[in-house]
């Protein structure tokens, strides 16, 4: 029986008292969530590491840099004496399959020289004190509004730790989670996207982000905000056939109530305009339409499209602190394929699995989507993504580490595989760039179309 369903089974009593429109976990339940001495972590994980013990317990994750990291810079490997413990392979997948997705088993039997290098399990997930102090407060008060499209009565940390017994309630719960994993207030930087041919050859697409993210400012609230979870800019530098393209995205936590607002700067016409397409299922920005929009951050935007389920609560190998990655040369790491299997670090670790299932009337390219979410960070880590004939089409995933600037738990790249025609997009490699800078000071004025006009004039 997996975790999940013991869960639930426990949990049984007072499902039928749970709405999907209110999400407040029990007193006796929010009780169990602490920084040390509970059963479940500040952010809802079990504490316990598994019966066999290759799943240590949680002990508070990386909570102090490793000696020679400086703000600002490429993060420094905390583990760079661990050895691998397990090459999972062509052929020898099957005997590990129940701790793999369909989107690795796929990769397998499409790439017979694709492998995965298994590392010992690190817990290593951590957030800021107030944001753990957020988020059990949080426990008590999050509510899912308007179907799932919105959240209400929380504030800074992760609405919630605490899953509704309801398993459809629970989806979308899961979703939120990951979206409003903290990610730094302000954050500026460059990174290269690259979208290899099968034979491996590849132009990089340079990119500037910035974000401010009022949701995580100290005494916000979804009321005092002004439905906004984050100001998005990114523009385009390179190569000259993208050169100039600028997006400017607010994006709300309540879509029902207010959508999402997007803008673009075309250079060609030097203009800004509403964009209503960047959204959902249309082509990602300079992405050759190997990832929709809603792919960005392994998933983003409105929740209103699919309904959601958790599915279980299982062990998988994940891909978990991938500091080879995140420093290795873009060179070394983009094969033919597949990123350098050698520059990737796979742990076991728990893992929520979330099924979206298209809702009657409603369209995208990916009618069902699978995602696999980290116990202790709440990162989806994977996603199996299917086509309109219940085919497996894409595999996405998201080699992640901790930022020690703040700390969080988040991807340093992602990689997107069409597993129909060989392809894969690549981004995130920042490999080459200098470290994320979270201590930009940046304000929403930065992020108002007109603002936007002028960067583009510049």
């Amino acid at each position: 029986m997996t975790i999940l369903k013991q869960t639930l089974l426990a949990l049984a009593v007072s499902a039928a008292c749970v709405s999907t429109a209110a999400a407040k976990a029990p007193a006796g339940e929010v009780a169990k969530l602490g920084i040390s001495g509970t059963p479940l972590t500040p952010t809802g994980a079990l504490r316990a590491g598994s019966a066999d013990g290759t799943i240590p317990a949680w002990d508070g994750g990386i909570t102090q840099a490793p000696a020679g990291f400086k703000p600002g810079t490429q993060q420094v490997d905390p583990y760079p004496d661990d050895k691998p413990t397990l090459e999972i392979t062509a052929q020898n997948y099957k005997t590990y399959g129940n701790k793999l997705s369909a989107g690795q088993i796929a990769m397998f039997e499409k790439y017979p020289n694709w492998k995965m290098v298994v590392y010992p399990t690190r817990r290593s997930a951590a957030f800021p004190q107030a944001i753990y102090e957020a988020t059990i407060k949080n426990a008590a008060t999050g509510e899912l509004v308007s179907g799932s499209d919105g959240v209400a009565n929380v504030s800074q940390g992760l609405p919630f730790p605490i899953l509704s017994a309801d398993p459809a309630a629970a989806g979308a719960e899961a979703i939120w989670n990951h979206k409003l994993k903290f990610k730094g207030i302000t954050l500026d930087h460059w990174y290269n996207q690259a979208m290899p041919t099968a034979s491996g050859q590849y132009t990089l697409v340079r990119i500037k982000e910035q974000t401010l993210s009022p949701y995580f400012r100290p005494g916000a609230t979804v009321e005092n905000i002004n439905n906004i979870l984050i100001y998005f800019y990114q523009e385009v530098t390179s190569p000259p056939r993208y050169a100039g393209q600028i997006l400017l995205v607010h994006e709300t936590l309540n879509a029902k109530a207010s959508p999402r607002q997007a803008w673009v700067y075309n250079p060609g016409q030097r203009r800004v305009r509403r964009a209503p397409q960047v959204a959902y299922d249309n082509p990602g920005t300079a992405s050759d339409n190997l990832r929709t929009s809603d792919m960005l951050d392994m998933f983003n935007g409105a929740l209103d499209r699919y309904d959601w389920k958790l599915v279980e609560k299982r062990e998988m190998y994940v891909p978990y602190n991938s500091y080879k990655a995140h420093t290795a040369k873009i060179a070394e790491l983009i094969k033919p394929g597949y990123i350098n299997p050698e520059l990737l670090r796979y742990e076991l670790h728990r893992a929520y699995v979330v099924e979206a299932t298209l809702k009657p009337g409603m369209s995208h390219i990916n009618p069902r989507r699978t995602f696999y979410l980290d116990e202790d960070s709440w990162q989806i880590l994977l996603t199996d993504h299917y086509d309109t004939d219940g085919k497996l089409w894409r595999y996405s995933e998201a080699p992640s580490i901790t930022y020690y600037d703040l700390p969080t738990f988040w991807s340093t790249l992602e990689t997107h595989h069409d597993l129909k025609n060989g392809r894969y997009i690549v981004g995130g490699l920042d490999n080459e760039e200098s470290g994320y800078n979270f201590s930009i000071q940046l304000t929403p004025d930065a992020f108002s179309p007109n603002s936007l006009r002028q960067r583009g004039i510049q």
